[in-house]
């Protein structure tokens, strides 16, 4: 049982890789071009190619580096009405056309079009084979006169072929049929040269009716006696001849009756013989493929039953082993996003303790080494904001009416409004004590009470 599951297994996956493979495997249809792109090589001398263009065969077209398009050869029909193109005797034509075109197949003018048809839509190419036409169509034409234009289009088709077959090929085009409906002008130049010609030619055709009258009439009286003389002898000959073809007439019908009656005999017989091997043959074919049949439908049946169980086993196990994998690829997805995440986030704390500890190193280099005095430098910068905080405390405090019943002077001769007054101010902590709290001490111009300065040195630090 296990072989046969492994067989079955092999059988499997070599047909998975069989159908993989065919799927590659590109044909080109006979009206199309196939092109390959990606990486498909490099030239004999040495650059890279761009493409590779098949028409007619087939290519293996490997997956991922490599892709392919097709390039429609069925022909293109464009129709070119040409207005107001100038001759080489400054005299202005219109010559509508039709020109059929259709992709290349030549080496060469195969690897243009991929390189500059690929992807393009039908009418984007009839419009830049257009534009070709119209300018080498006018290029054509201001080289030739009139005369030559219109007498003799072999020349002017022939001009206008090679002309522009050489230019479509640098796109990869090829020209196929050029057809030029009239030719016309605004001034009648054309016009008149045609009525020339139609006087000449109904003069030339009268002379040719005249003298073929005269040659016909002759020929009419000699016709006449010929045909008598001819028609005598014709009629004796033909007498003799009819006799002569009835009695051989009679000789061969004798000779073909009696040859039919021997055939008719021989093909009787081999008929019967023939038909008699044919059902003999036909009874043993019939019994020996009623066995083969037997065979082969228990053979069917014993594969269906056992390739579709180990079919149906081999696909739960990949299924499970498919949703166990996506569960442990996400689990490790978001275990590794939480550890970019917090990984980011100690780099960034050590890179802010990191400069504020450079910031503070540069603080105590600046006092000298002192880290006692650098703190005092740090808290000196940040007074300001402490002070102006304790300001903003009362700043904002809303008064609207404050009623003092005053008795006249107090102690230190403050009446009781003036106490409460100063009060007030009292309770914001003065500056020189939040130095000490801070380990510092006000320089004596600023007033500090250990060291007060003299009444001259602050009238003159105030000026």
């Amino acid at each position: 049982m296990e072989t046969l599951i492994l067989i079955a297994v092999i059988v499997v996956a070599a047909f998975g890789l069989m159908a993989a493979v065919l799927k590659r495997y590109k044909k080109c249809p006979s009206d199309k071009v196939m092109v390959v792109y990606g990486n498909v090589g490099s030239n004999r001398d040495g650059t890279v190619r761009s493409s590779k263009c098949i028409h007619g065969g087939a290519a293996f077209v490997w997956p991922v580096v490599q892709a392919a398009e097709y390039l429609d050869l069925t022909p293109i029909s464009i129709s070119v009405d040409l207005q107001n193109a100038l001759s080489r005797q400054n005299i202005r034509i219109n010559v509508p056309s039709t020109f059929t075109v259709g992709i290349s197949t030549e080496n060469g003018v195969m690897q243009n079009a991929a390189e500059r048809l690929l992807g393009l839509k039908l009418p984007q190419i009839q419009e830049l084979a257009k534009d070709i036409i119209f300018g080498q169509l006018r290029l054509v034409i201001a080289t030739m006169d009139i005369e030559e234009i219109n007498a003799d289009r072999d020349k002017f088709l022939d001009a206008v072929s090679r002309n522009v077959e050489t230019e479509l090929k640098k796109i990869g085009l090829r020209l196929i049929n050029v057809n030029v409906t009239d030719i016309s002008d605004e001034s009648g130049y054309i016009e008149a040269l045609g009525k020339e010609a139609a006087a000449k030619a109904i003069n030339d055709a009268k002379k040719t009716v005249a003298e073929k009258d005269r040659d016909g009439s002759i020929g009419v009286a000699n016709a006449d006696r010929d045909q008598r003389v001819q028609v005598s002898e014709a009629n004796a000959l033909a007498i003799q001849g009819e006799n002569a073809a009835k009695v051989q007439v009679a000789m061969s019908e004798a000779q073909r009756r009696e040859k039919e009656a021997e055939a008719l005999r021989l093909a009787t017989a081999a008929e019967k013989i023939q038909a008699a091997k044919a059902m003999e043959e036909a009874y043993v074919a019939e019994q020996q493929a009623e066995a083969a049949r037997a065979a082969r439908e228990k053979a069917t049946q014993e594969a269906d039953v056992i390739v579709s169980t180990e079919i149906l086993k081999r696909k739960a196990e990949l299924e499970a082993e498919a949703e166990a994998e996506q569960i442990r690829r996400r689990a490790a997805g978001e275990a590794d996003a939480i550890r970019a995440r917090m990984i980011a986030e100690a780099e960034g704390q050590k890179e802010i303790l990191m400069k504020q500890a450079e910031g503070l190193r540069a603080i105590v280099e600046a006092a000298g080494g002192d880290a006692n005095a650098a703190a005092k430098l740090m808290l000196t910068d940040k007074m300001e904001d402490l002070i102006r905080i304790q300001v903003e405390a009362v700043k904002n405090v809303k008064i609207d009416k404050v009623t003092v019943w005053d008795s006249g002077e107090g102690k230190d001769g403050k009446n009781a409004t003036a106490g409460y007054i100063s009060g007030l101010m009292k309770s914001i902590p003065p500056l020189n004590e939040m130095f000490q709290m801070a380990g510092m001490e006000l320089p004596g111009w600023a007033g500090s009470k250990a060291n007060p300065a003299p009444a001259e040195t602050l009238q003159e630090s105030d000026i």
